[in-house]
């Protein structure tokens, strides 16, 4: 008796590059009261690939952060529909305010959030009224000392806890993370703050900032910085700066994750 041969189609993983202005959503991920741009492009992926996808992130944005860009698996099976050019579908398929860079097949165990080797945000700030920046950065009415903004963010290379910049009564195992930049730079007429590390803890980004600025406004001496790291308490540090000056700008992965 001859033997039946059954075609298998195959499940691929994917990575997908995409920005998106964060101002009209509630974060990242899907919340039961409020849109979110998981469910905007994993609802646009259903949709044109006509089956159910799960997209997990490389990490999770607050409300009104942005990206540029994110990164994130999915997993399909077979091929994508013949001739179709899905980064150009999902455009013209999503809103405004998300577009897709690039769509790229990954090794089937790499996963976006427990791969990438670092995370780099950047958070902007105006010193003087700008209408068409407004939007997306944090407008400071009072003169800051950047140089001495500067010597205080180089003390976060010597530490590794940094439980007094994260968000109270979190899921996470460790507030341990490990920081590769941080300073500050004048790009035209904008004043930033890079930041890179192997993984960052929730509003770590935007309550560093905020206490940076308390420094720049002499507030805070430098070496006060220093012992609000080493008190471990929130409550020691500045506020939280607004969520519009903050940026998601690179997720980065070794070389050798990719199929092609």
């Amino acid at each position: 008796m001859q033997a039946k041969h059954y075609l298998c189609s195959v499940k691929r993983r994917y990575f997908i590059w995409f920005d998106y202005n964060g101002g009209g959503y509630c974060g990242w991920q899907i919340q039961p009261n409020g849109l979110s741009v998981q469910h905007v492009l994993t609802n646009a992926l259903c949709t044109i690939l006509r089956t159910e996808i799960e997209l997990v992130a490389a990490g999770r944005t607050d409300a009104g952060v942005h990206a540029r860009p994110m990164v994130a698996h999915f997993d399909f099976e077979g091929d994508f529909p013949a001739g179709m050019d899905l980064v150009s579908k999902l455009n013209s398929f999503l809103p405004s305010d998300i577009s897709v860079r690039n769509i790229r097949e990954v090794k089937p165990d790499v996963h976006a959030r427990f791969d990438a080797i670092s995370r780099r945000y950047e958070y902007h700030i105006l010193l003087h009224k700008d209408v068409f920046r407004h939007e997306f950065a944090m407008r400071i009415y009072h003169p800051l000392n950047f140089e001495r903004m500067n010597k205080a963010a180089k003390t976060l290379f010597e530490y590794t806890d940094f439980t007094s910049f994260s968000k109270l009564h979190t899921d996470t195992k460790t507030n341990n993370c490990k920081i590769m930049q941080a300073h500050w730079e004048q790009r035209g007429e904008e004043w930033i703050f890079t930041i890179e590390a192997d993984r960052f803890l929730r509003n770590m980004v935007r309550a560093i900032v905020g206490t940076l600025i308390e420094v720049g406004r002499g507030k805070i001496a430098i070496e006060n910085f220093r012992k609000i790291i080493e008190a471990k308490n929130r409550c020691d540090a500045g506020s939280s700066v607004p969520a519009k000056g903050l940026f998601l700008v690179t997720v980065n992965y070794k070389d050798d994750i990719y199929v092609d």
